[in-house]
C-alpha cells in the first residue's frame, strides 16, 4: 500500500499531501497510508504520527463528524489558526503582530444544530458523521454546554413520538440564562392538534421556549442574553455567538478598541452582542437587515435604565451601505460582517473620518481583503486578536482594531 507525506493543513482542517490529495484527521509530517478514493485517502492508517498528535478524550470522535481536530495538541492547533490568518492576510501585503488566541475551554458551546431521526427501538439525536448521512450520537460531548447535553434525552423523546421515519428532524438549541431555547424543522405533516402536544412535552421537558419554523408553539419562560446591561430576547435562530467566553473576548476587544468613543455606529449590530455594552459610555446607532434582531434590541434598551440613547436602522448594508458623508456623526464604528465580507461598506468606511473602527470576521480571506481596503483608504492597523469559539473546527473570528489620525 502507498504511502504518503502529509505537508500542510487544508482550510477545513484536512491533511493534504501532494496531488492535492486529503487525508481527514492527518497532521503535517504525518506519512499516511490508506485507499485512494479520486482525491481522497480512506481507511486511513497512520504509519509515522506528528509529535503534535494526541489521544482524543471525546469517545465519539471517530464517529461524529462535529469535529475535525480532536487529534491535534491544542498548541498546534493555535498556531495553526494563527497562521491561517496570517497567510490571508499576507496575500494582500499586510503584515501584523497577533497579540492574543483566546480559545473557547471544553463543554462551552450553547449554541447548536442537531438532527434527529426515528429508528425501530426509538430515535437517535446528534450529529452527522463525516461525509456521512448517518446521524450519530453525541453522549458524551466533549463540546456543548451541560445545560444542551441534558436536553438530548429529551429531543429524542419528541423524535420518537413525532418524527417520520422517512424523514429527518432538526434542532436549534440555544441555551440561555433561563433555559433551553428549542426551534424544530422537519415537522411537515403536523397538525394543529399536535401543537397542544408539543408544548406539553417542552413543559415536562424543561424547555424554556419551543418554535416550529417561525412560529413560536409556547414559551414556559423568556429567554434571555445579556449585553453590558441590556437583557435581549432573541428570536427563535436568532444569531448569536457560540460561547459566552467567545462573546465576552469579542466584547472586550471591542471596548479596548474603541475605548475613548462617544458616538458608536453598529454596522451588521445583529442584536447588538458587541455594540450594546458600549452603551453605558457611548451613544449607539445599530443598523441590521433583520427586523426582528433590531426589535429585540429596541425591547431590551426600552426596559434598560442607566444607558446612552441607542438607536435601531433597518438597512441592507450589501445594497445600500452608509455613505461616507453620513459616517461623519460617528467618531467609532463596529463593523461584523457574514462570512462575505462587507467590501461595499467598508469602501465607504475607508473614505470617511470615523477615527476608530472595531473589525470582527469569521472569514480570514474577506477580513484581508476588507483589511487590505482600510489601509488604501489611510487607516493604520493598530492589532489582531483571534478568538477561536469554535474549538476542534477550522473555524476561527478575527477581531481588529483599526485606526485613522
Amino acid at each position: 500500500m502507498m504511502a504518503y507525506k502529509i505537508e500542510r493543513l487544508g482550510h477545513l482542517g484536512d491533511g493534504l499531501a501532494t496531488g492535492p490529495i486529503f487525508a481527514a484527521r492527518t497532521l503535517p509530517g504525518e506519512l499516511v497510508s490508506g485507499d485512494l478514493i479520486g482525491n481522497r485517502l480512506q481507511n486511513i492508517r497512520i504509519v509515522q504520527p506528528s509529535e503534535q498528535r494526541i489521544s482524543s478524550d471525546c469517545s465519539a470522535f471517530k464517529r461524529c463528524g462535529g469535529c475535525a481536530l480532536h487529534h491535534a495538541h491544542p498548541d498546534f492547533v493555535a498556531n495553526w489558526k494563527k497562521g491561517v490568518l496570517i497567510h490571508a492576510l499576507g496575500a494582500h501585503g499586510i503584515k501584523t503582530q497577533i497579540q492574543a488566541i483566546q480559545t473557547s475551554p471544553k463543554n462551552s458551546r450553547r449554541r447548536v444544530k442537531l438532527s434527529g431521526k426515528r429508528t425501530k427501538s426509538g430515535a437517535v439525536v446528534g450529529f452527522f458523521g463525516k461525509a456521512s448521512g448517518v446521524i450519530h450520537s453525541i453522549d458524551p460531548c466533549k463540546l456543548l454546554v451541560p445545560e444542551i447535553l441534558a436536553t438530548i434525552s429529551a429531543l429524542e423523546r419528541f423524535t420518537a413520538q413525532f418524527g417520520s421515519r422517512k424523514g429527518l428532524l432538526e434542532f436549534w438549541l440555544l441555551s440561555t440564562s433561563t433555559g433551553i431555547d428549542v426551534s424544530i424543522d422537519g415537522l411537515d405533516h403536523k397538525s394543529e392538534a399536535d401543537l397542544g402536544s408539543f408544548a406539553e412535552w417542552a413543559r415536562l421537558s424543561g424547555i424554556a421556549r419551543l418554535s416550529v419554523g417561525d412560529q413560536i408553539i409556547c414559551e414556559h419562560q423568556t429567554p434571555w442574553l445579556k449585553f453590558g446591561q441590556v437583557k435581549v430576547s432573541p428570536p427563535p435562530r436568532g444569531f448569536t455567538q457560540a460561547t459566552l467566553e467567545g462573546e465576552r473576548a469579542l466584547q472586550g476587544a471591542v471596548a479596548r478598541a474603541l475605548n475613548i468613543a462617544d458616538s458608536v455606529i453598529d454596522l451588521f449590530s445583529g442584536m447588538g452582542t458587541l455594540g450594546l455594552p458600549l452603551s453605558e459610555v457611548a451613544t449607539l446607532h445599530c443598523v441590521e437587515s433583520d427586523g426582528e434582531l433590531l426589535d429585540a434590541i429596541t425591547y431590551g434598551v426600552r426596559h434598560t435604565q442607566g444607558i446612552k440613547k441607542v438607536t435601531t436602522e433597518k438597512r441592507d448594508l450589501f445594497r445600500n451601505p452608509v455613505s461616507h458623508a453620513d459616517l461623519v456623526n460617528f467618531n467609532a464604528a463596529i463593523i461584523d460582517p457574514p462570512r462575505a465580507g462587507a467590501e461595499h461598506q467598508v469602501r465607504q468606511l475607508a473614505q470617511s473620518q470615523v477615527h476608530n473602527i472595531a473589525m470582527v470576521s469569521c472569514n480570514p480571506v474577506s477580513f484581508a481583503r476588507d483589511a487590505s481596503l482600510l489601509l488604501e483608504g489611510g487607516y493604520i492597523l493598530n492589532w489582531t486578536e483571534v478568538v477561536d469559539q469554535f474549538r476542534w473546527s477550522s473555524h476561527i473570528e478575527v477581531v481588529a482594531h483599526f485606526q485613522k489620525n
